[in-house]
C-alpha cells in the first residue's frame, strides 16, 4: 500500500510508501509524487526508509532517482518516519520529500571515519569537500552511529565551518543488529555519513529542542574539575541543587524528582540568557557529603548553569516557546520545507498523543512539506558551535535568505 498525504505547496511535497519493494507499484508512486510539485524542478530529495527494506535499497534510490527527477537524494535508515503531520512508529517503508530551493546552492559529500581520523586541520574538510565556510550557510548531516565517531567528527567540522549549523541525526536500524545505512544519490552506505552544504538564496535555519524546562535561578560555577562540579556561586554544589528543589512548588518538586538535568550556557557573551542558550546534560551522580556533582560534560569555571526538567510536559513546553521564537524572527520569509530529527526516547513513548513534535511544527510554522525520522542522536546547533544531543527534536528549516524590507 502506498499513499500521499496532502500537505503540499509550490516548493515541497511529502509522501510515504507504506509496505513492501514492488517495483512497479513505487515508480508509479515517484512519479504521481513529483507530480504533485508545482515547481519545473526538484532541487533535493531527502529519502528515510526502514529496515525491511535494506536489501531493496539501491534499487529504491535508483527508482527514486529516475521517477521523481532528483538531481540530489540523501538520507539515512530508520525504524520510525515522519511525514507531514504523522509520525509513523516502528512501521516499514519509506518517507520521501522533494523540495525545490531557488536559488540554491547544494554539494553532498559522504565521509567515513579515516576521513575524520585524517582531519588534523582547519582546511582538512573544506578540501575534501570543495566547500568553504563562506559558500555555505549550513549542512544538513546523516550520520552511522555504530562506525563513526560522531563526536570527533563534529569537533572537525565545528573547527572547519562553526558557526554555520549543522542539523541532522545518527540512522538507526533494528535493536538486534548493528547495522544502518546512509544514502547519497544511488549509492548505499553502512558506515560514514553523508552531508549536503546549503548555500546560494536558500540558507537552513535551525530549532533545536532539548525537551527542557529551566528551573530556579541561573548561577556561576566556581570549581570544577573535568566532569566534576564542586562549587557554584562560591557554595557547595550539591547545596545549590538541593536549595533550588526545596524553593519549588509541591507540585513541581513532584514532577522534577529523578528528572533533573543540568544546562550549561554556550555563549557567555549575552546580557541574558533563553531557551536555546543552554546545552542540556545529564546530572550523572552527586554525593552529599562531598557536595559534588557529576555531569555528562566538561563544564569550566565561569561558565553560566541553570538546572532544568525534563519530562513531557517540559518538552512540549520548551518546542512551543522555540517554535513561536522562530515564527516571529522568520515573519515575512519564505520556508520552503523542513526536515525533522527526533530522539527515538521522544514520540509516542515520551508523548500521550501520537505525532506531537510533527504536528507542533506544522500548527506553529506550516503547512510546509516535513520529512523526518527517529534518530539514534540529534545534531543540533547551541550558540556558536553544534553539538550532539540525545532526547532531543532537531529540525532543519530550508528558508529564502532574502530579508523583508524594512
Amino acid at each position: 500500500m502506498a499513499y500521499v498525504v496532502a500537505v503540499q505547496d509550490q516548493y515541497s511535497v511529502v509522501g510515504r510508501w507504506s509496505g513492501s519493494f514492488d517495483e512497479a507499484s513505487l515508480q508509479r508512486w515517484a512519479e504521481q509524487l513529483r507530480a504533485r510539485l508545482t515547481a519545473p524542478h526538484v532541487s533535493l530529495g531527502v529519502l528515510f526508509l526502514t529496515p525491511s527494506l535494506f536489501a531493496q535499497a539501491e534499487a529504491v534510490l535508483e527508482i527514486v532517482r529516475l521517477h521523481a527527477r532528483v538531481p540530489l537524494l540523501v538520507g539515512c535508515s530508520s525504524t520510525s518516519l515522519i511525514f507531514d503531520a504523522r509520525e509513523a512508529e516502528d512501521t516499514d517503508g519509506l518517507v520521501l520529500g522533494l523540495f525545490a530551493l531557488p536559488g540554491a546552492e547544494l554539494k553532498a559529500v559522504h565521509f567515513d571515519q579515516r576521513d575524520v581520523e585524517a582531519a588534523a586541520d582547519p582546511d582538512c574538510w573544506p578540501r575534501q569537500t570543495g566547500v568553504s565556510a563562506a559558500q555555505n550557510h549550513g549542512w544538513l548531516a546523516f550520520l552511522d552511529p555504530f562506525h563513526l565517531d560522531a563526536e570527533g567528527w563534529l569537533r572537525s567540522w565545528n573547527t572547519a565551518y562553526a558557526p554555520r549549523p549543522v542539523l541532522g541525526g545518527l540512522a538507526s536500524g533494528n535493536a538486534q543488529d548493528p547495522v544502518t545505512q546512509v544514502y547519497l544519490n544511488g549509492e548505499v552506505h553502512e558506515e560514514g555519513g553523508v552531508a549536503v552544504a546549503v548555500g546560494g538564496d536558500v540558507e537552513l535555519q535551525g530549532v533545536v529542542s532539548q525537551g527542557c524546562t529551566p528551573i530556579g535561578q541561573t548561577w556561576t560555577i566556581t570549581k570544577a574539575e573535568r566532569n566534576l562540579i564542586y562549587e557554584i556561586g562560591n557554595r557547595p554544589a550539591y547545596e545549590v541543587l538541593v536549595e533550588t528543589f526545596q524553593n519549588l512548588p509541591p507540585a513541581e518538586q513532584e514532577k522534577t524528582r529523578g528528572n533533573v538535568f543540568v544546562g550549561l550556557v554556550a555563549n557567555e557573551y549575552r546580557d541574558d540568557f533563553q531557551r536555546g542558550d543552554f546545552l542540556i546534560r545529564g546530572l550523572l551522580d552527586f554525593d552529599p557529603r562531598s557536595n559534588v556533582l557529576a555531569v555528562g560534560a566538561w563544564p569550566r569555571p565561569g561558565q553560566t548553569l541553570q538546572f532544568q526538567r525534563r519530562d513531557a510536559a517540559a518538552a512540549t513546553e520548551d518546542f512551543n516557546a522555540l517554535l513561536a521564537r522562530t515564527r516571529h524572527q522568520l515573519a515575512g520569509r519564505k520556508i520552503y520545507g523542513g526536515c525533522l530529527c527526533t530522539c527515538n526516547g521522544r514520540g509516542s513513548h515520551l508523548f500521550d498523543a501520537p505525532n506531537h513534535d510533527a504536528d507542533l511544527i506544522q500548527n506553529r510554522l506550516g503547512p510546509f512539506g516535513l520529512a523526518g525520522f527517529f534518530c539514534n542522536g540529534e545534531i543540533g546547533p547551541i550558540g556558536a558551535q553544534n553539538y550532539l544531543h540525545g532526547y532531543t527534536a532537531s529540525l532543519a528549516l530550508f528558508v529564502d535568505r532574502q530579508r523583508p524590507a524594512a
